[in-house]
């Protein structure tokens, strides 16, 4: 009898030990599975969060891939100008070397890429650099950011002014062969208004203090004449 007795309480201690190591292997995969869904739902709000920061700005077509600029072109070497529509010497560069980055262009042995910022928004009682900046972001996305860039420099407004107009800007644009209800449309609803502060904030990070601003390929060019642009590029193209 206390054989049989003994052989119980074996069995029951085997059982107990089973019953155990059951509990603690559930132990173990219930606290593997909350790991794993606490994973998961970080890495899903990471991705909402940087979706959404994103979202804080609407990119023009013909942008860069960063957001930053409008590109003409496709050559090998890049050519980063950073330019303020209210700035007096970037309208000079325009008129000196402006030329010779379309020709390079052309020629394909550079990409261009006009970042155009909002520095100079102390120098106009209606934040000017910022509405015309936006408004290029109508005009890139109708495809004549180029077009209406050389046109706004042409008209530029004196510094202390007001500046231009919504409807002057707008007009511009229609006399570079946009048209008026798109254009207008866009540049009344500010639509890429957040872009362009993204431009210049993306600008001051990246260690611009004054325009124009000229880099070939991250290097810069500190007299952007058209020989030095010309040689800049051969440079960096070799």
């Amino acid at each position: 009898m206390s054989s049989r007795k003994g052989q119980r309480d074996a069995a029951r201690v085997v059982r107990e030990q089973l019953a155990r190591e059951r509990r603690r292997r559930r132990t173990i995969w219930v606290s593997a599975a909350a790991v794993v869904v606490l994973v998961v739902a970080g890495v899903v709000g990471w991705v909402v969060w940087s979706n959404q920061r994103s979202g804080d700005f609407i990119t023009p077509p013909g942008a860069n891939a960063a957001g930053t600029g409008i590109v003409t072109g496709g050559g090998p070497v890049t050519v980063d100008v950073y330019e303020d529509f209210l700035c007096p010497i970037c309208k000079q560069f325009e008129q000196t070397s402006g030329s010779t980055l379309e020709q390079l262009v052309a020629e394909n042995k550079a990409k261009v890429v006009y970042h155009p910022v909002a520095f100079l928004n102390r120098f106009s009682t209606t934040e000017y650099s910022t509405r015309s900046s936006a408004a290029s972001g109508c005009a890139a996305a109708g495809g004549k950011y180029h077009d209406y860039a050389k046109a706004l420099f042409a008209q530029q407004p004196p510094e202390g002014s007001a500046g231009l107009t919504d409807d002057q800007l707008i007009d511009i644009g229609v006399g570079v062969g946009l048209d008026r209800a798109a254009f207008a449309g866009c540049v009344k609803d500010e639509t890429y208004r957040t872009w362009t502060e993204h431009v210049t904030d993306d600008a001051s990070r990246s260690n611009v203090t004054g325009t124009p601003t000229v880099r070939v390929n991250g290097q810069p060019v500190e007299n952007p004449t058209p020989d030095a642009l010309t040689a800049a590029v051969a440079a960096a193209g070799k």
